[in-house]
């Protein structure tokens, strides 16, 4: 197993100094060795299932699209744009943000194995997408909502994934109460779920192996659970650059599907994970 360190100058030198096949077998030590398995997932888990990301070169924010030229992307997927612009919030978010259809992929799949094997306690994930449940996560904290689910602004009543992006209206009403129907996602200017928040923060906190992967941790939610982080180990999975990149105890610029399907490991019992 991987040697205690006399201090974290001399950890970091070490991980530091490892080849590519020595950084996969220490993850997969790190895997074996710890009792409390995290991941923390951004948009970039999505990407390899054909869902854009938000803010790099090929970015949902950087597609042009004369319809919303006049607003900044932000814009587009606030509380304000929600409740002064509506037309404008729902012609967007139909055009961008339909996931019905998309699939898992290997990063997907993999976590959702990890948790049936009794090795990973839960996902932490950015994405509003529900690739994680389709593949089999059970425990998932959805900490800016889901583009899956929606409710009426007044009497509460929830509506499936398919309300919003097949109803004919120009902007979703309540057959109930006639109030606007909006998605289940957290907005800009708006604060993250509760429930979703507190469920995460209990994740990290009892975590002794945090992995983060597919998000530059420039979003204010996942920058703030990550620096929470007080564990054992730390594994960053991105092909960017990410911030916290020093405080890691391992770094893979890769695909995260790819370099979680390097792992081997021993199932454990459930019973072993309370």
């Amino acid at each position: 197993m991987i040697a205690e360190f006399a201090s974290q100058r001399e950890k970091v030198k070490y991980f530091r100094a490892l080849s590519p096949e020595q950084k996969i077998n220490a993850f997969t030590e790190m895997v074996e060795e710890a009792e409390h398995i995290v991941f923390l997932g951004g948009a970039g888990v999505s990407t390899e299932s054909g869902i854009p990301d938000f803010r790099s070169k090929d970015g949902l924010y950087n597609k042009k699209d004369k319809r919303f030229s006049k607003y900044k992307p932000e814009y587009l997927l606030s509380y304000d744009c929600l409740n002064k612009h509506p037309e404008v919030f729902f012609d967007y978010f139909r055009k961008n943000l339909d996931c019905r259809e998309v699939l898992p992929n290997d990063a997907h799949r993999k976590l959702a194995e990890m948790e049936r094997c009794g090795k990973l306690d839960g996902v932490i994930t950015q994405n509003i997408d529900g690739l994680h449940q389709k593949a089999g996560s059970k425990k998932v904290s959805e900490i800016h909502g889901s583009a899956l689910r929606s409710y009426c602004v007044s009497c509460r009543r929830e509506y499936d994934e398919n309300f919003i992006f097949e109803n004919t209206e120009e902007v979703p009403h309540c057959p109930d109460c006639g109030k606007i129907v909006r998605p289940d996602v957290t907005l800009y200017g708006e604060f993250l779920p509760q429930r979703a928040y507190e469920e995460a923060v209990a994740l990290i906190r009892y975590a002794d192996l945090l992995i983060i992967g597919g998000t530059s941790l420039e979003v204010g939610s996942a920058a703030s659970l990550a620096h929470m982080y007080h564990g054992k180990y730390l594994v960053i999975i991105n092909k960017g650059k990410t911030k916290m990149e020093g405080k890691a105890d391992l770094v893979f610029h890769d695909s995260i599907g790819k370099v979680l399907n390097t792992l081997i490991y021993v199932t454990q019992r459930s019973g072993n994970r309370d």
